[in-house]
């Protein structure tokens, strides 16, 4: 018992050693608990929402409120560039929570009482663009706390997992009214622990460096037009992360259309609760694979491959949706949470909040094709054959960057 305890004091002290010690994991866990509570209850609230599309309207309306919703993210990244511009991050926070609560309680109340779709959604877009720059913020501030990898996947991945816990919840619900009465008031006051956590919000907004004086030097006022500019955002990155959510993503962010098609209502929540398991073994397959030092353009078609393949037995079998969920929960996360570490760790201070805007961005506009194509292209009992087709590619695509790696190493060795 003694050794026990003197190994925990020796772990305390190492914690409190850390650059920010206590409090810097104190901030992590009210960031984390507060993105867990308003992520529920948006999931919840987003679910019923997508159940009550599909059973009106079915695939069809069902994508295009997703695609409605997708483009609120790609929106998202200029507008959030411009408030992170003029507003400090507890001012956009609460800007933004406050616009989604109450887009949140009044368009499902819309939809429920039988609104025109179009207008609906009008509004998920809206929603979505203070969603997602009040996401970006939070994102700001974990970066700001702790930029490790680690930390922003950890993030991303209970994000994740709470999601598709509310998204079970949502299809287990009976359609009642003190049922629906529970969800409109978790759907909106979800939203207070993140107002709440505003106050401490450290991210500061992007202030624009003065003119260089008369008498500077040449490198001088090109060092200043460079910050004047702003933000740089490193687009073959940002490209990369859209291309790869458009080959990949569309199966998984219409899995309730899809669970419910396939397999009956019932398969949502089974179909959460997979994914949500998925997502708590991201941080650890991120560990895993950063071992072994592969680059980015070998990693990332990987984790586009995991959140296809298991779709190949989707259609066929119940257990194939599971599987399918398990690995769209875990390459997702992990997916996203290591291209967000990445664009932080290499943004300028202050830019950090609009470059992972348009981090979010440039995936929901891949996503959002994909989302509107795919139930054009095909109906549900054949989305094992696209998401077939578009994880040969990406396997190809790892493959041959791994050769061009293998092959770079392999000229450097000789030369050096």
């Amino acid at each position: 018992m003694a050794a026990t305890d003197a190994a925990a004091a020796h772990r305390s002290r190492h914690r409190a050693e850390l650059t920010g010690g206590r409090r810097r994991a104190g901030r992590l866990r009210e960031l984390l608990v507060s993105g867990v509570v308003d992520s529920f209850g948006l999931s919840l609230g987003w679910t019923l929402f997508t159940l009550v599309a599909t059973e009106r309207g079915g695939l069809p309306m069902a994508a295009l409120f997703s695609s409605a919703m997708l483009l609120g993210v790609v929106l998202s990244a200029p507008i959030t560039g411009w408030l992170a511009r003029h507003l400090h991050g507890r001012t956009l926070l609460l800007l933004a929570g406050c616009t989604e609560a109450v887009l949140r309680i009044g368009l499902l109340a819309a939809l429920l009482a039988g609104a025109n779709p179009a207008l609906v959604a009008v509004g998920v877009t809206v929603m979505h663009v203070a969603a997602f720059a009040g996401f970006a913020a939070m994102r700001a501030e974990v970066a700001a706390v702790d930029a490790r990898p680690r930390a922003m996947t950890r993030y991303a991945l209970s994000i994740a997992a709470v999601e598709a816990a509310g998204a079970g919840v949502a299809a287990l619900l009976p359609m009642h009214r003190w049922s629906l009465a529970a969800v409109f008031a978790v759907y909106g006051l979800s939203l207070l622990p993140t107002m709440l956590t505003a106050r401490r919000a450290r991210t500061a907004r992007l202030v624009t460096p003065p003119a260089p004086a008369a008498h500077a030097t040449r490198v001088e006022r090109r060092r200043a037009e460079t910050e004047a500019r702003g933000v740089r955002v490193p687009l073959p990155v940002l490209a990369a992360g859209g291309g790869l959510m458009l080959l990949s993503a569309g199966p998984t962010l219409l899995s309730v259309a899809l669970a419910t098609e396939l397999h009956g209502q019932h398969a949502v929540a089974g179909a959460a609760a997979a994914f949500s398991a998925g997502c708590l073994l991201s941080s650890w397959a991120v560990d895993r694979v950063g071992r072994l030092r592969l680059p980015a353009a070998v990693v990332w078609p990987l984790w586009g491959v995991g959140m296809l393949v298991g779709w190949l037995l989707a259609p066929a079998h119940l257990a194939g949706l599971f599987l399918a969920q398990f690995l769209s929960g875990l390459s997702m996360t992990a997916f996203e949470g290591g291209m967000d570490a990445r664009l932080a760790q290499a943004a300028r201070p202050g830019t950090v909040t609009t470059v992972l805007a348009w981090s979010a961005s440039t995936r929901a506009l891949g996503s959002a094709i994909a989302v509107r194509t795919l139930p054009a292209l095909i109906a549900a009992p054949a989305v094992g054959t696209v998401a077939g087709t578009a994880a040969a590619v990406l396997a190809l695509v790892s493959l041959a960057a791994l050769a061009r790696s293998r092959t770079r190493e392999r000229v450097a060795a000789a030369n050096g």
